[in-house]
């Protein structure tokens, strides 16, 4: 049974840990040591915190503690002494490891970017990174990574040993990229705190509509890096289209736990002050000039945002929109998104063609939401034998089980038309 100060201290490392692992990573040169180190003085604050109280400043707490643990390891640990040794000739003779680690909650900014470039960095996989990520920044342990992923725990771990492992025989620096190779490296890190965020906010496999945990995390994520790179506009249009889309997730499925369409939400139960803090991210990125695919795609959740009810969207905007965005990311799924917002302006009638051009994508070959809007364009023609046929193709590829009875209810509604 998880009690008061089982809460606490889970919320504890989760805002602590990213900022002390941070730290001593740019001490140490090696981020599974900084998390070794920094797991140790979370243990030392389980085993006294229960007795004595949690600290009324507990980052400090496991900072002071994690500096003792760190220099008794420097000085017993033969290895770690190499690295001393290392570390004493890349540095002013002056600095030791000691007068490092004093400090250690400085620069604290500076060492939260670099610790996020270095989680999503690209010689890392896809699916690696994001576990780092999820491990070293949102603070989940790998049972909770496994839980989200619905992945075997034993198949995370091994992605975060790897991961820790390619970073130390890459060499990798701590330190922010060159500026010209930020871009690229940013784009990286954008991609993948929306990864995160998406699994959450459309479970990809399970019995849940949304994770919300998940998006959370990837939220608390996005307004870190949008926090130390204020002139970055799109990590900003990232951060707007991840509150916009939240911000309806209560709405996104009834009591059942069913999904519910965009047409039938309730709009009362969308978040008002997660879209007020979106569309502010959003003026902000665009006074910034960003105009890159996740601006862009935060403009589109914001014209759903401002309509007070769906006959009310600003559909043609919203396909203007998807035009530019087709432009950016042409790819089988922004131009399956642009089909559905030409079918919602100009009639169902001439997003037809284009969701058929779409049928040999190899992309698309395997993803339920190309049949499910084929059946919805059908449905809303009158079309009813076909949109059966699409609708049960599309619940045959869905793997989410809301996802494959929602479909299946869809198909039975146009046996009844």
């Amino acid at each position: 049974m998880t009690t008061e100060i089982d809460r606490r201290l889970e919320a504890i490392w989760r805002i602590e840990s990213p900022r002390l692992i941070a730290g001593l990573t740019r001490v140490v040169r090696d981020v599974g040591v900084a998390e070794e180190l920094a797991q140790d003085a979370f243990v030392a604050a389980l085993t006294q915190w229960p007795e004595s109280g949690i600290p009324d400043n507990p980052g400090a707490w496991l900072t002071t503690t994690a500096k003792r643990r760190a220099i008794d390891r420097f000085r017993r640990d033969e290895v770690l002494v190499r690295k001393t040794d290392q570390l004493a000739r890349e540095t002013p003779l002056s600095t030791s490891i000691e007068a490092e680690l004093e400090n250690l909650d400085q620069d604290v900014g500076d060492d939260m970017l670099r610790l996020i470039f270095i989680a999503c960095h690209p010689i890392l996989s896809r699916e690696a990174r994001i576990a780092l990520t999820l491990r070293l920044l949102g603070g989940l342990t790998t049972i909770e990574i496994a839980r989200a992923f619905l992945t075997p725990e034993p198949t995370i771990a091994q992605r975060i040993v790897r991961a820790k492992r390619t970073l130390s025989e890459a060499h990798v620096p701590f330190e922010l990229p060159p500026a010209n190779e930020r871009a690229a490296r940013l784009s990286s890190v954008l991609e993948v705190i929306y990864l995160i965020f998406n699994e959450g906010y459309s479970a990809t496999s399970g019995d849940d509509v949304v994770r919300p945990e998940l998006c959370q995390d990837a939220l608390r994520l996005g307004r870190v890096l949008a926090h130390y790179m204020r002139e970055e506009g799109e990590v900003l249009g990232l951060v707007s289209l991840m509150e916009l889309q939240f911000s309806r997730s209560a709405a996104r499925a009834g009591a059942d736990g069913r999904p519910v369409l965009l047409a039938d939400q309730d709009r009362l139960r969308w978040d008002r002050v997660l879209i007020s803090r979106g569309l502010h991210a959003l003026e902000r990125a665009q006074a910034l000039g960003a105009y890159g695919p996740y601006t862009v795609q935060a403009g589109i959740a914001a014209c759903h945002a401002r309509a007070a009810t769906f006959d009310d969207t600003d559909w043609k905007r919203i396909a203007a929109l998807y035009d530019a965005l087709a432009e950016q990311l042409p790819t089988p799924v922004v131009r399956l998104n642009r089909a559905v917002a030409i079918g919602m302006a100009f009639g169902a009638e001439a997003a037809v063609p284009l969701v058929d051009e779409l049928s040999d994508e190899p992309a698309l070959r395997s993803y339920y939401l190309l049949p499910a809007v084929r059946g919805d364009l059908f449905e809303r023609m009158s079309r009813f034998s076909d949109a059966i046929m699409e609708f049960e193709r599309a619940a045959t590829l869905a793997v989410n089980e809301r996802d494959q009875k929602f479909l299946r209810a869809r198909a039975a509604a146009c046996r009844n038309r």
